[in-house]
């Protein structure tokens, strides 16, 4: 009976909990949440850390409530040092630390991991480890600091791999694998770390994480001009009620777009869909990159023609402002992508025939290295017949 009543209570805490997040009163959830803690004294401290994720998560669903839900966090882990509950407190500093992340505020971010990272390994916790690993590897990315980010989720790893990973978590380490593997242009392995990651959400019934790894999936395909195939994924798992939207629609014009090689169309998709392109990194990252691509292969296409062309013809041609324009291929003129030169006094873009590159010099220095070698080998071998 005892048991009973307890679930019966903590069905209620959910509940009501929900209620408040869908009607965005956050002042009357973070109250109830304090309100709740004499319940949390009658439990076991694993229930409580339970129970208390799982409003957390709920906090989470508010929009824009992340300096609510960091300033909350820091008054339970007040609580949590004054009631001695060393196993909740470590639970909510991870989750402090990953508010802090989503803020932007690394230095602090970090040194709260870093602090978390020496607590949890002198008592072992290795689904805890796991997750601080993965937010540690999220703060290293964040910083551009992509050999220390690996380090992270390497860790990370090994943890998860000396225990029974849950397929949420597992699904966490997928998804950040994608992201690294983006990073270093790795596109194809990404693809498979964000499917076994929306797998592994789609399992969990975490429908927000997975529509998440979903729209990373179609990212990464349109990266690597496979736009059929976004419209496949697009029909087969995005035509679901939990995941079809306007995200998803967003990304579809971005692959409608990129298929018709139209700098103006995706102009006209990025400012009809701003508000959800920009909020997540990931998508606004590799969306700038598919534009500038796009904007270097249509310029290669228009110049090919001639030798000499005026910038101001160029950018009739192209219908772009003559500043961009011209700055776009002083840049390809430096990363070498155009051989040429810009004359700023007429006003052309002069163009020059790529040489070919003469193999002889090459050769004749691979010779003179070999036989160097062959005279340092000759000279060892008459100097130890001297010796003898």
């Amino acid at each position: 009976p005892e048991r009973e009543i307890i679930n019966e209570k903590t069905t209620a805490i959910y509940a009501l909990g929900e209620l408040y997040a869908q009607r965005g009163r956050y002042e009357d959830l973070r109250n109830f949440i304090v309100d709740t803690r004499p319940f949390f004294s009658t439990i076991a401290k694993a229930k409580t850390a339970k129970i208390l994720k799982e409003l957390l998560n709920i906090f989470a669903q508010i929009p824009n409530t992340e300096k609510l839900q960091a300033e909350f966090c820091k008054e339970t882990i007040t609580w949590c040092e004054k009631e001695g509950r060393s196993f909740l407190k470590q639970r909510v500093q991870a989750r402090l630390a990953s508010l802090l992340l989503d803020m932007k505020q690394y230095k602090d971010a970090l040194a709260l991991i870093n602090k978390l990272v020496r607590d949890v390994k002198k008592i072992d916790d290795k689904i805890l480890l796991v997750e601080i690993s993965i937010v540690e590897s999220r703060i290293h990315l964040a910083l551009k600091n992509n050999p220390k980010a690996k380090g992270s989720l390497t860790a990370a790893r090994s943890a998860a791999n000396a225990i029974y990973c849950p397929p949420s978590l597992q699904a966490e380490i997928d998804i950040q694998s994608g992201v690294l593997c983006s990073e270093e242009g790795d596109f194809k392995t990404a693809y498979s770390y964000f499917f076994e990651g929306f797998e592994g959400f789609d399992t969990s019934k975490n429908w927000v994480k997975a529509k998440q790894c979903l729209k990373y999936m179609l990212m990464v395909k349109i990266m690597t001009n496979n736009s059929a195939d976004v419209y496949n994924i697009i029909n087969t798992k995005g035509s679901s009620d939990k995941y079809a939207g306007i995200e998803i629609q967003a990304i579809k014009a971005i692959a409608d777009a990129h298929k018709a090689r139209s700098i103006h169309q995706f102009a006209d998709v990025k400012k009809k869909y701003s508000e959800v392109l920009t909020k997540d990194w990931f998508i606004s990252t590799h969306l700038n990159a598919l534009e500038d691509n796009l904007l270097v292969q249509n310029l290669l296409r228009l110049i090919e023609p001639f030798s000499r062309v005026e910038i101001e013809h160029v950018a009739k041609l192209i219908d772009l402002p003559r500043e961009q324009v011209e700055a776009k291929l002083s840049e390809m003129i430096l990363e070498k992508k155009l051989h040429g030169i810009l004359d700023q006094g007429s006003g052309n873009l002069i163009l020059f025939e790529e040489a070919s590159e003469d193999k002889t010099f090459k050769a004749g220095l691979d010779t003179i290295k070999e036989l160097g070698n062959v005279v340092d080998k000759l000279q060892a071998k008459a100097q130890r017949v001297l010796l003898a």
